[in-house]
């Protein structure tokens, strides 16, 4: 939990010790915080993360590496802080990254008691770096044992910066259909004008420094298990030692009549992005499609387009993922700002003028229209390259793997939205959730059982997305819920829902209710039970929350029908 950050000028005493290099302040008394607590201080204008933890004072950067969120306003437990924001876990002694969907550590600043109060010392080289990037070696000569990447998502990323973490020192290959480095995908349905350099999630420089050799534009049509190579696009064919499939998912298209004219868009690439960013300004746009990035390309168009229509063939956004009472708190917010939904419908033909979109004809009759068009109604997974292998694909084409990423050939693993995996949380149960941090999680852990460490997958699912810049956060995996358990109100926008079975808390989602999620995910991690009735209890003590009222709980039943 976290304390009260106290006044500088209660303590105007400097270190006596203190030398050129370093710049160090008293920031508390050493009876300040008690063990589990945290708090933020200021050294030199500089935000520090004060943590007290089997009574020793640790100091670590406060600011998230992901996207810059205050730790100090997370959740403690243990010797991890886990950001309030998306998830991300540091070690409070290390600063070390322990869970993602951050990539960088945190630095660490000395900490000394003397006299009853609590001196930091920060480094004033490093004064302004609010990130870390963890020691990684280099190819070593000689060493020729070839570990290949194909796809150059968050999973290779990953897996190639954890062999060289680990001292891997063979060589590394990623291998890309894409123009452009490996880049933060997320952002592309929230800030759909980006430039390339500002997602990319390392710059060339990095990649040159730690010997990971990078493909661009290159496709796999083939892999030779008994060979253990691959045969690309181009003709050339790559051996290896050991091969991470990481290729994902693409966006499926409608089967209908009129697919193929202009202005009819799908969202893959920052290209897209901007493509639709400049088609739709000043235009009347037509969304198909109500799951994350449909209603976030949804929200990011309101101020930019004529006019804004969402067609989805359940009766709710979200229905299948966040579940009905959360799809109509969606799809009021985007009501409000004059989006008009036509729900529990479909596409049946995109008419044209001059190859150009100009109405959508609905199963319903309707015709709305449109001088944009744009497609998230699913994904397709980029599997057929492996067909006529040896490696399993399942009846959807993923690829199922075991709770060390490894396909059912040895020295395969697979990882990222095509993978098919044993989820720790729901007993094993092998999911597929086509998510950023888990598939930063299963790029690290196919590297440390490529290197025999036989480490198991034990990530906490946590996913967020972001209507009219207010993020809704999810934990956990809900699928099978029969009641929630609310805190809050879903009218007023600012609530947590837990989601329960069996008597049981298995996923939790909230809007404007930080940190509760995150501590949610972190009770999950430990394998502690939140059970319906501490759900429901008014003490929350728990969920670490920053404000000092907790609303009561209200249940709701929710049958498998209504959802």
């Amino acid at each position: 939990m976290s304390a009260t950050k106290p006044p500088r000028e209660e303590f105007p005493d400097s270190d006596p010790e203190d030398t050129s290099e370093e710049l160090t302040e008293v920031v508390c008394l050493e009876s300040d915080l008690q063990d589990g607590q945290m708090m933020e201080v200021e050294v030199g204008q500089h935000s520090v993360l004060l943590t007290r933890s089997e009574g020793e004072y640790s100091a670590v950067g406060n600011q998230c590496t992901h996207y810059g969120a205050p730790l100090s306003q997370g959740v403690i437990s243990g010797n991890t802080v886990r950001c309030p924001w998306h998830g991300a876990c540091f070690n409070v002694h290390t600063g070390d990254l322990e869970e993602y969907p951050g990539m960088d550590s945190l630095p660490c600043h000395k900490v000394k008691i003397q006299n009853n109060k609590v001196y930091v010392s920060v480094n004033k080289k490093t004064l302004k770096q609010e990130k870390r990037v963890k020691r990684m070696g280099a190819a070593v000569a000689g060493v020729t044992h070839t570990v290949l990447l194909l796809g150059g998502g968050a999973a290779s990323l990953i897996c190639a910066e954890t062999l060289r973490q680990e001292n891997f020192g063979g060589r590394i290959i990623m291998v890309t259909r894409d123009d452009l480095l490996p880049y933060d995908k997320t952002r592309l349905s929230k800030v759909m004008n980006v430039e390339n350099d500002s997602i990319l999630l390392r710059r060339s420089e990095f990649f040159y420094q730690h010997d990971i050799e990078v493909w661009l534009r290159k496709e796999a049509v083939s892999v030779d298990t008994d060979m253990k190579t691959v045969a690309f696009e181009d003709g050339s064919v790559q051996s290896y030692d050991h091969l991470l499939i990481s290729t994902g998912c693409r966006a499926k298209g409608l089967d209908v009549p009129g697919m193929k004219l202009d202005n009819v868009r799908m969202l893959e690439t920052p290209e897209d992005a901007r493509h639709i960013h400049a088609d739709c300004l000043g235009s009347d746009v037509v969304l198909v499609g109500t799951s994350f990035v449909g209603m976030e390309v949804a929200s990011y168009l309101i101020d930019k387009a004529s006019s804004v229509t969402v067609i989805g063939s359940s009766e709710l956004p979200y229905q299948n993922t966040l579940g009905r009472e959360i799809g109509k708190v969606g799809m009021m917010m985007l009501t409000e700002r004059n989006v008009k939904f036509y729900m529990k419908d479909n596409v049946t033909e995109i008419k044209g003028v001059d190859g150009k979109v100009k109405e959508v004809v609905l199963k319903s009759g309707k015709v709305i229209p449109a001088d944009v068009l744009i497609v998230g109604i699913g994904i397709k997974p980029n599997s057929e390259f492996l067909k006529g292998s040896q490696i399993l694909t399942d009846s959807k084409n993923f690829i199922p793997v075991d709770k060390y990423m490894r396909t059912n050939v040895p020295g395969v693993y697979c990882g990222g939205d095509l993978a098919t995996f044993p989820l720790a949380m729901a007993k094993n149960r092998l999911v597929n959730i086509g998510h950023w941090q888990m598939a930063q999680a299963h790029g690290r852990i196919a590297a440390l059982n490529m290197l025999e460490k036989q480490i198991e997958l034990s990530s906490v699912p946590f996913y967020w997305t972001v209507l009219l810049g207010k993020t809704i956060r999810y934990a956990g995996f809900g699928e099978g819920y029969t009641d929630i358990v609310m805190k809050g109100a879903f009218e007023d926008r600012k609530f947590l829902a837990l989601y329960i079975k069996n008597d049981e808390v298995i996923a939790a989602a909230s809007l404007n209710y930080d940190p509760a999620v995150s501590a949610v995910a972190e009770r999950f991690v430990t394998g502690k039970v939140i059970t319906k009735k501490e759900a429901e209890s008014d003490d929350l003590s728990w969920l670490q929350l920053t404000k000092s009222k907790l609303p009561s709980s209200l249940g709701l039943n929710t049958s498998a029908a209504q959802r």
